[in-house]
C-alpha cells in the first residue's frame, strides 16, 4: 500500500468512527435517563452490546468506502459518494432524532430512509468493488434490526 493509500484508509476510518462519535454526543445521555424508562420488547439487546457493535460497524463501512475512494476514476464513484455521505448524515440523525429528541416515531422515519441509503449506497458500491459492497451488508443486517427494534419501542411506548 502506498502513503496515499494509507491516508486515505485512515481517512475513510476517521470519517466513520467521527459519525459514530457523534451520535453518540446524543445518545450516550439519554441510555441512564430517558431510555431507561422506556417499556422495550423481549429482544432488546443489553446496552453493553450496542458501542461494540457500532465501533465494529463503522470499521467495516470505513474499510468499505476506502476500497471505492481507491477507485475514484470509476463512473459510479460520484454516485456512490453521495449515497455513502447521505446514510452517514442519516446514520447521525438517527440519533439525534431518537436520542436527542426523544423521538421514537422520527426515529424510525430516520431509520427507514437511512435503511434505503444503505442499500442504495450497497447496490453503488458493488458496481465499483465487490468487498466495498459485501463490507456492508453486515451494516444493513443491523439496521434492519435496529428497525425492529425502533419500530417495536416506538408501538410500545405511544
Amino acid at each position: 500500500m502506498t502513503l496515499v493509500d494509507t491516508l486515505k484508509l485512515a481517512g475513510s476510518l476517521l470519517v466513520c468512527q467521527m459519525a459514530g462519535f457523534l451520535g453518540s454526543l446524543f445518545t450516550t445521555p439519554a441510555i441512564p435517563n430517558w431510555y431507561a424508562t422506556l417499556s422495550k420488547p423481549s429482544f432488546t439487546p443489553p446496552n453493553w452490546v450496542f458501542s461494540p457493535t457500532w465501533i465494529g460497524l463503522f470499521v467495516l463501512t470505513g474499510i468499505s468506502l476506502f476500497l471505492v475512494w481507491r477507485r475514484q476514476g470509476h463512473p459510479h464513484f460520484p454516485f456512490a459518494l453521495m449515497f455513502f455521505s447521505a446514510q452517514l448524515i442519516l446514520n447521525v440523525l438517527w440519533s439525534i432524532a431518537f436520542f436527542g429528541l426523544k423521538s421514537p416515531l422520527l426515529g424510525l422515519i430516520d431509520i427507514l430512509l437511512l435503511w434505503v441509503a444503505i442499500l442504495l449506497t450497497i447496490l453503488t458500491f458493488l458496481k465499483i468493488s465487490r468487498w466495498a459492497g459485501g463490507l456492508l451488508i453486515p451494516y444493513l443486517l443491523w439496521v434492519s434490526f435496529a428497525g425492529v427494534l425502533n419500530f417495536s419501542l416506538w408501538t410500545l411506548n405511544r
